[in-house]
């Protein structure tokens, strides 16, 4: 399966899992088509001098709807296991849109050696405005069943305090 054929269901899965954790959220595609006026109403005034210095955008871009706020959501999709420069692309999209959700999504299994790489250094998942509630998560997605079968380091999802 080509990258962009996971776009799709990996949003989906996505949509899924926000409502199910009890939020409301706007994903899209942006990986061909760019940015929708609804996304990019989203991006923090003064941030869309972004878009001057990318020269790719991330797969899939989006928000959580709060009562004040919008949350921003990056996703870089990727089709086989991802590498280290895979990591830093997915974190490059989080901190330069200042999203609060990062995520690196791959078809393949996330190899042994990057998940000991990234817990003995801890920088490469964590940016310099992460506190509690802001992460940049990897998981591998099973597009056969259309789910997430692995995250790392835990399933965001499962960890109310992220979602509160």
């Amino acid at each position: 399966m080509a990258e962009a054929d996971l776009y799709e269901p990996v949003k989906q899965c996505l949509e899924r899992s926000l409502i199910a954790v009890g939020k409301r959220c706007y994903l899209e595609v942006a990986a061909k088509r760019g940015f929708s006026e609804t996304a990019k109403q989203a991006i923090p005034q003064g941030k869309e001098i972004v878009f001057s210095f990318l020269r790719h955008k991330p797969d899939i871009l989006g928000f959580i709807e709060n009562q004040y706020t919008k949350d921003l959501i990056t996703v870089e999709v990727k089709e086989a296991c991802p590498n280290l420069d895979d990591v830093y692309q997915a974190k490059l999209y989080k901190e330069v849109f200042e999203a609060r959700y990062g995520f690196l999504i791959t078809g393949d299994p996330i190899t042994e050696e990057l998940k000991r790489l990234c817990r003995t250094t801890s920088p490469i998942l964590h940016s310099a405005g992460d506190g509690t509630y802001r992460f940049l998560a990897l998981a591998q997605f099973d597009p056969a069943a259309g789910k997430f079968v692995e995250w790392f380091e835990e399933n965001p999802f499962t960890q109310s305090f992220y979602w509160t």
